[in-house]
């Protein structure tokens, strides 16, 4: 299952090219979707968070199958999935086309549940862990969000 560590790259990959490359867009939809962020994004923001991301990604398929792996892989894919959720929230509040919804639930969605459903059936992390795991990886939605508007009412004021 050596795979599976390396699948979140892979998927973050695809994920960011829908958002930027092909068919791209993010940052406006973005924009429309979250108005009263908009002093908060930038092209800057948005590649460092993307970059970090790819190295986070990186770093669980090359740490792999260890424990330290298996909780990494955890939290990146419920801070992915979070991602995927995200994404289809803003399109059934817009009702426009959010780039990276169609990654986010091909690729991000069906992977977590897949590796967590895997990982505890064959008893590779307690039960403990994978909810510790996912609170902490799913939170980055909220966090991110609380501090997009701090962001934008104080520093960008």
């Amino acid at each position: 299952m050596n795979w599976l560590f390396w699948a979140p790259l892979v998927a973050a990959i695809f994920h960011i090219i829908e958002e930027f490359l092909f068919p791209g867009g993010f940052i406006d939809w973005y924009i429309q979707y979250k108005p009263d962020i908009k002093k908060s994004i930038s092209k800057r923001f948005l590649i460092l968070i993307n970059a970090g991301l790819l190295i986070l990604c990186y770093d669980v398929g090359a740490i792999g199958s260890s424990q330290l792996g298996i909780i990494a892989w955890l939290v990146i894919m419920a801070l992915l999935g979070a991602n995927g959720i995200w994404h289809l929230k803003g399109v059934l509040k817009t009702r426009t086309y959010s780039p990276g919804v169609v990654t986010g639930i091909i690729f991000y969605l069906p992977l977590a549940i897949y590796g967590y459903t895997y990982f505890l059936l064959t008893n590779q992390v307690s039960i403990l862990i994978a909810i510790v795991a996912f609170i902490i990886g799913s939170s980055y939605q909220l966090w991110s969000n609380l501090y997009h508007r701090f962001r934008s009412k104080s520093v960008m004021s």
